[in-house]
């Protein structure tokens, strides 16, 4: 049981785990600001071409309530959420490329072979795919 407890601890604890946590936590206030926003200030404004609380809109159809009112507010949450999260992760990723320069291109590590084309090691002096002496190819271009 103490092992058991032990690599519970040790799985709750990995960073992965711990940044989810922190993302549903802040994600679920972040939810309850945008439904105000929909709720209290869009939907009102929508509301005023309809002369009517956009959030009671409903169509009732014998004893049924259909209200759609509700359906659109919830899309309209939606969308808020979808454009603000656009708009976070591409400021955040600007200000990654900003901080972290690019890195300068690797030396390179092979040359290709004058005669067969092949991809060969930079200090090799034959071309192990066909045999050619590559020094007197050098000497032959100077």
């Amino acid at each position: 049981m103490k092992k058991f407890l032990q690599e519970f601890k040790a799985f709750a604890m990995r960073g992965n785990v711990l940044d989810m946590a922190v993302g549903v936590v802040v994600g679920g206030a972040f939810n309850a600001i945008v439904t105000s926003l929909v709720n209290d200030i869009i939907s009102p404004v929508i509301g005023l071409f309809f002369n009517t609380d956009f959030s009671d809109l409903a169509i009732t159809v014998g004893d049924v309530s259909v209200a759609y009112g509700s359906f659109v507010t919830a899309v309209v949450n939606f969308l808020i959420v979808a454009f603000t999260l656009f708009v976070v992760i591409k400021t955040v990723n600007k200000a990654n490329s900003l901080t972290h320069k690019p890195k300068a291109p690797a030396a390179p590590t092979e040359k290709e072979c004058p005669y067969c084309f092949s991809k060969i090691p930079l200090k090799a002096t034959r071309c192990p795919h066909c045999t050619s002496v590559l020094e007197a190819a050098a000497e032959a271009n100077v």
